[in-house]
């Protein structure tokens, strides 16, 4: 009786919860069919944006930027947004539909950012570029000649698209103009010779290529003249740029003085931790000066850059020549991965991450970009474009940008940027079919896991404990640092070009290339600057809780699997998660 009695409370209970499921099911399929309305709104103002992801409905359709179409989608996510905050009970979802509801949420957010205060179309000619390439590249990079019909209907828009940039661009940042122009010859020329190439030479496209070339060839005019005479705005984003991180890191940001506190923090403890490995090289170095008298004469701050740039000085000549820079990286990130697998330190991806130059069409602030398949495909291949040392460089500036990627240096940062980097938690994020997830990753946490890594690496003994290239791996962490720094004091202050680099050069201990390359890339990328340093701080943070909750069973792998199993879902989320 008493066995029995207790079945039929755990049937009871049983029947409880699945009552509990069925209840929720039906708000989880509204919110489903709300996604997929979404998406198909979404896609049909970004058609490109569409090809890219794989959603392939408006493969011949190309962006409408003029005021009555921004308008109208304005008003259509308007009302996707009343309909997802009155109309879905968030409530009654399922706990991962919980989180993607709140990733809509911040997705739309960024959009009315876009739209009512960045407004790229009046005010950025990379977007059109941008448009440019990707209209083209996503059918026929994908799909080959089997694209060239939707190629083709496409070509016969970009004379229209063209006409609308002209007529929307106002008065950009000088800094947009001058990258937009420089990026032009190369977009030019993959309308005339990649398309016909991918397209297998199709007729119908051949016929439309020649008046889109014809009317990219009149924006170039346009860019090089009129807009260059009118291009004054400002690029400091100001107030947005808090606004743009919220949603970028998805997370419940803390005051920024506090993170900003941390950095100038870890900008002295960084700096202090390299002038003790760089103490012993440095007497080895230069054995003929009395560290102690320089201390005395100079003072503690000018002696430790002295030090520390006079260590840096003798290391820096030990790098490959310009056209080896991709070659060496490909090697590197070789051997980080046989490292890997040696130390058992991390699974790795199943999937290949092929490395190769970025074709110059592509170019753009970023000096790496990683390309993954669509967020509506089920598969595809992984690649990390790297900007080759660009042609046009002087050969001192490509001498001085290689001494910055000197063989010491390199491997750390292909370990942060390209393998592990942001490959492997992006390769985990797929995994999960949820498409926001997909769509709109933690940038946070996707750029900052592979900063974490860092330590690991070096305790674990890569590169056999060199002090050489373990204060450029101090150094690179410095460079994230400074990137966050700058990010802030660039879009939410006032620091010149002159005032940033002279920081690089002087305190950060970079090269006047590097130094001026990443100032373009703050100016052309707000935000991005900032995402890998908050996203370090937030793992530090999760760290020290699990090691608190853990004690001596910690484990740092087991920490970082957990981490990546989650994907890159927001910090607020993620927080919670890795606390359970």
């Amino acid at each position: 009786m008493k066995k029995t009695a207790v079945t039929l409370i755990a049937l009871a209970v049983l029947a409880c919860g699945a009552g509990a499921l069925l209840a929720q099911a039906p708000e989880d399929a509204k919110f489903k069919k709300f996604q997929d309305t979404f998406w198909d709104a979404y896609f049909k103002f970004y058609p490109t944006a569409g090809s890219v992801q794989g959603f392939a409905k408006y493969n011949d359709k190309l962006e409408d930027p003029s005021e009555s179409s921004l308008d109208k989608f304005h008003e259509i996510l308007d009302g996707l947004n009343q309909e997802l905050v009155t109309k879905i009970d968030k409530t009654k979802l399922s706990a991962d539909n919980q989180i993607e509801h709140e990733m809509l949420l911040d997705f739309l957010d960024l959009e009315f950012l876009k739209l009512q205060t960045l407004l790229p179309w009046d005010y950025n000619p990379l977007l059109y570029n941008d448009l440019f390439i990707q209209s083209m590249r996503s059918l026929l990079v994908k799909n080959g000649p089997s694209g060239a019909a939707s190629a083709a209907a496409r070509a016969k828009l970009i004379p229209g698209l063209v006409k609308r940039a002209k007529d929307n661009l106002k008065t950009p940042p000088q800094d947009y103009t001058q990258a937009a122009i420089a990026q032009m010859p190369a977009i030019l020329d993959f309308y005339r010779i990649e398309v016909p190439k991918l397209s297998g030479g199709a007729p119908a496209l051949q016929t439309e290529l020649v008046k889109a070339v014809a009317a990219l060839e009149d924006f170039q005019r346009f860019l090089k003249g009129e807009l260059t005479t009118r291009s004054t705005g400002n690029f400091r984003m100001g107030e947005a740029h808090l606004r743009t991180l919220r949603r970028t890191t998805q997370g419940n940001l803390p005051i920024i003085e506090e993170v900003v506190q941390r950095s100038l923090a870890d900008f002295n403890n960084i700096r202090r931790e390299m002038l003790l490995a760089c103490i012993s090289l440095y007497k080895l170095m230069y054995p003929n000066v009395d560290t102690e008298q320089l201390g005395r004469t100079k003072g503690e701050e000018a002696t430790r850059n002295i030090i520390i740039q006079g260590v840096l000085d003798k290391i820096k000549s030990d790098h490959v020549g310009r056209d080896e820079y991709v070659g060496r990286i490909n090697a590197a990130a070789a051997n980080i991965k046989g490292f890997i697998q040696q130390q058992g330190l991390l699974n790795l991806p199943e999937e290949n991450l092929a490395i190769e130059p970025t074709p110059a069409y592509c170019a753009d602030g970023n000096w790496t970009r990683l390309m993954t398949p669509g967020a509506f495909e089920a598969g595809g291949p992984y690649t990390l474009f790297v900007h080759p040392i660009p042609a046009e460089w002087s050969a001192e500036d490509a001498t001085s940008f290689m001494e910055e990627h000197n063989n010491y240096y390199i491997d750390f940062m292909v370990i942060q940027r390209i393998f592990p980097g942001s490959f492997v938690p992006a390769y985990f994020t797929r995994k999960d079919p949820s498409v926001i997830k997909r769509m709109a990753p933690n940038q946070a946490i996707l750029k900052g896991w592979s900063v974490f890594l860092e330590d690991m690496f070096m305790e674990s003994g890569y590169g056999n404990y060199d002090l050489r290239m373990r204060i450029n791996q101090l150094k690179l962490l410095l460079k994230t640092v400074i990137d966050f720094q700058m990010d802030i004091n660039v879009h939410e202050g006032t620091w010149t070009k002159e005032r940033v680099v002279e920081y690089m050069t002087v305190r950060g201990f970079m090269t006047k290339a590097e130094a001026e390359r990443r100032w373009r890339q703050i100016v052309l990328s707000p935000g991005e600057g900032s995402q890998a340093y908050i996203g370090y701080q937030e793992i530090l943070d999760m760290e020290k809780d699990a090691r608190k909750l853990k004690g001596d069973a910690f484990n740092v792998k087991e920490f970082t699997q957990k981490l990546l199993g989650y994907g890159a879902i927001p910090l607020r989320t993620l927080k919670i998660k890795m606390a359970q």
